[in-house]
């Protein structure tokens, strides 16, 4: 994990040849075990995963990243990309169960999923699941609950998705957007891709972090995980939990 953050850090857009051949011997080697039957394929699959160093590559023509602000690992996102490396040789279904729902087909406890990624990638694991995924249930939540009082105020004409970020964050999503882009010293516009909007919602993580106090910053991540259990139809995710496999679906 250190290797992928200090990759990040340099800010490369190509990776090295060297990275590049890594990555490939990996992926070989996945599929070899998996072909061979040494292992399942979800386990190569995971193996694959705490060896791999490359923060973002391209790949077909999409452009895939991995790692947010040198901290957040979208771990189902490398596991999609190289689960397309073992189209050929997985039952379609569990491919598919993966790529379109988030769904692998094994069940493993947090520890056993910890271990086989590795502890680095871990915690930036969890660090992408509260700061993306649960802040996205925050705001869906508070989204439901503004909706809902709009039924008993029928002349509120104010946008909802404006208000729902004021009462999150305090101000309306153009400005914190621009306030995000002149950060990263970006050019105004809207964001291009799912991986940009990811990286735009953590950074509405950390500035959750600083704007609020402690009581205020664990009461939404409570609501959060509420509106996730809820979503995936399962109790709700203690706060030290993550999202072992299979994990909440986006």
């Amino acid at each position: 994990m250190a290797e992928m953050c200090e990759a990040n850090v340099k800010a490369s857009t190509q990776p090295s040849p060297e990275a590049i051949g890594e990555a490939q011997e990996i992926i070989l080697e996945m599929r070899h075990q998996v072909e061979r039957g040494e292992k399942p394929w979800a386990l190569a699959l995971l193996e694959a995963i705490s060896r791999w160093r490359l923060p973002q590559e391209e790949v077909r023509g999409h452009t895939y990243r991995y790692l947010i602000a040198n901290e957040a690992f979208d771990w189902l996102l490398l596991a999609q990309r190289l689960a397309l490396e073992l189209m050929d040789i997985v039952p379609q279904e569990e491919i598919e169960a993966l790529l379109f729902r988030g769904r692998p087909p094994l069940e493993l406890t947090e520890e056993e999923f910890r271990s086989l990624i590795g502890d680095a990638k871990y915690r930036a694991h969890l660090n992408f699941f509260y700061g993306v995924i649960v802040e996205e249930a925050i705001q869906l939540a508070v989204h439901d609950e503004v909706a809902k009082e709009r039924l008993a105020n029928v002349w509120e004409n104010k946008d909802i998705d404006d208000e729902v970020f004021i009462r999150i964050y305090g101000e309306t999503r153009p400005a914190l957007w621009n306030q995000f882009l002149a950060a990263h010293g970006l050019p105004p516009r809207d964001w291009l891709d799912v991986e940009e909007k990811n990286e735009f919602t953590y950074w509405l993580f950390k500035e959750r972090l600083k704007r609020c106090d402690l009581a205020r910053v664990a009461s939404d991540t409570r609501k959060g995980l509420r509106k996730l259990a809820q979503l995936n139809n399962r109790p709700p995710i203690s706060r030290e939990a993550g999202a072992p496999i299979g994990p909440p679906s986006r």
